[in-house]
């Protein structure tokens, strides 16, 4: 059970419901971070503004999606990692077993994916204070000074949606259930 109310479209504040509307139909449900997100019309309103703009980086979706894993791991949000998870195999067509690995923070096999994984992990643990050798191993890669603060910006939308999560105690909705770690 949720600590903080979970919205639906009906019960959301006005302010919310145009986003929850878009996330309904965007999904074919309501994902719970967002029915929890609604709430606050300004934090809902972060998180669709912020998603929209990642979605606009140089980073592919999958590594856009190795970013949001690595961090939801990180912070201990099951949700995000479901929901992530999803959208890695279904939309990024990332392997299953690459999947596995991103969730068990574990090498992928990739050595561009491991390298934005490594990276994401830098920045979390240091709050953004990567190591040299760490930052010149993102850029060796084959990444540029853009892309690491495209990690940047993936850690800190990741950080919004785990840290909420994290409050609320949300459940995964049964249509992320699939994904849930250790479930693939």
């Amino acid at each position: 059970m949720s600590r903080l109310t979970l919205h639906t479209v009906d019960t959301a504040p006005e302010a919310s419901r145009p986003f929850v509307e878009k996330a309904l139909a965007n999904n074919g449900f309501l994902p719970n971070l967002i029915g929890v997100l609604a709430n606050s019309p300004q934090a809902l309103q972060t998180y669709m503004t912020v998603s929209g703009i990642n979605a606009e980086t140089s980073l592919t979706l999958p590594e856009r999606e190795v970013v949001q894993i690595t961090a939801a791991r990180i912070h201990g949000c099951d949700f995000c990692i479901a929901g992530h998870t999803a959208i890695a195999l279904k939309k990024a067509q990332l392997p299953v077993d690459t999947v596995r690995a991103l969730q068990q923070g574990q090498d992928t096999g990739d050595a561009k994916l491991d390298a934005v994984r490594v990276f994401s992990e830098a920045v979390i643990a240091t709050r953004g204070n990567v190591a040299h050798e760490a930052y010149q191993a993102f850029l060796g890669a084959g990444y540029n000074e853009q892309q690491a603060l495209e990690v940047v910006l993936g850690v800190s939308l990741a950080t919004l949606c785990n840290f909420a999560n994290s409050l609320a105690g949300s459940a995964i909705n049964p249509q992320l259930q699939p994904f849930a770690s250790g479930a693939i």
